[in-house]
């Protein structure tokens, strides 16, 4: 019978690691050690757990029945483990540390350039570590205690979550020059029936927000997906068609002016950014403070009274 004495905290973090990339080499490279290590490692826990974990050939690896279970408890285990050193940082000096920061695609290029050096000056002991992925990856990175907090959108599936409010982003419509909305000041939603729509590619909680909006006035989403707000605004300059963006991103996918961007009249569709954590997070209060220092920062709140 194996003891907890015959297993490492090392070897659930390579297992998770594994299971994650199903792939050894890769799987190496993310926990910084060399491949021939890793795998004697795993072998070493299959050996002291008595069961397989992996199907491994040439060109494939597979968890097991056994290992898909055991993952499951891994995971747990090393994300409570996480939460001890959190919690010792917390008690020893809250705004120290490492701090794994997630950030969506459609907040982080417009943003970050300018709260971080207001973090890192507010916080110095603070190291922030930053990721930039999709609202399900950061989401899942969330629960698994890979991440410490995300900055998403409320209005994207996100599961059990705690959160403080960072700001409001509303959305505008972008068109190519000369197109009708020049003569216009404000747009109706209805204005957009029979238009052939832009829109991101699917994974974005911006897609489906701008998806729904489209869908309820008979706009039309053109058989093209972009992978960033970027390739959206240059597409649409293009003439091919009209996209909607959050206004976060206009300052600098519009900074040379050559797109008609025009806000909606009310009620005006937005989004709710919001800094998120898991709940019993135990640095919750060093996050929420954390989030009225981005409030105070973020472009266009200009000082926002605090809101949570």
């Amino acid at each position: 019978m194996p003891s907890l004495n015959d297993i490492s905290l090392r070897q659930l973090e390579y297992l998770v690691a594994v299971a994650d990339l199903l792939g050894f080499r890769r799987a190496a490279e993310r926990c910084h050690v060399s491949q021939p290590a890793l795998s004697a490692q795993i072998q070493h826990l299959e050996e002291v757990l008595g069961v397989k974990l992996f199907e491994r050939d040439k060109r494939r690896v597979m968890l097991t029945p056994a290992g898909e279970e055991l993952v499951v408890r891994a995971r747990r285990v090393l994300t409570e483990a996480g939460d001890i050193l959190s919690a010792a940082a917390r008690l020893s000096d809250p705004s120290a540390g490492n701090l794994q920061l997630g950030v969506i695609p459609t907040i982080a290029p417009y943003v970050l350039p300018e709260v971080v050096p207001a973090l890192v000056k507010q916080y110095p002991r603070l190291r922030l570590r930053l990721r930039e992925e999709k609202t399900e990856v950061l989401v899942r990175a969330l629960g698994e205690g890979r991440l410490d907090a995300a900055l998403l959108a409320l209005e994207a599936e996100l599961g059990d979550v705690e959160h403080a409010v960072i700001a409001e982003d509303p959305f505008v419509v972008a068109a190519p020059p000369g197109h009708p909305l020049v003569k216009k000041k404000q747009v109706q939603l209805g204005e957009l029936d029979g238009e052939n729509v832009l829109l991101l590619e699917d994974g974005h909680c911006f897609r489906r927000q701008a998806l729904s909006l489209c869908a309820r006035v008979g706009a039309r989403e053109v058989d093209y997906r972009a992978t960033s707000l970027t390739t959206l605004a240059q597409m649409v300059l293009a003439g091919d068609g009209v996209t909607l963006l959050p206004a976060l991103s206009v300052p600098l996918e519009n900074r040379l002016g050559q797109l008609v961007v025009r806000p909606f009249v009310a009620p005006v569709p937005v989004r709710t950014i919001a800094l998120v954590w898991r709940p019993g997070y135990p640095r919750a209060e060093t996050l929420r403070e954390l989030a009225g220092t981005l409030r105070s920062v973020w472009p266009g709140n200009k000082g926002a009274a605090k809101r949570s």
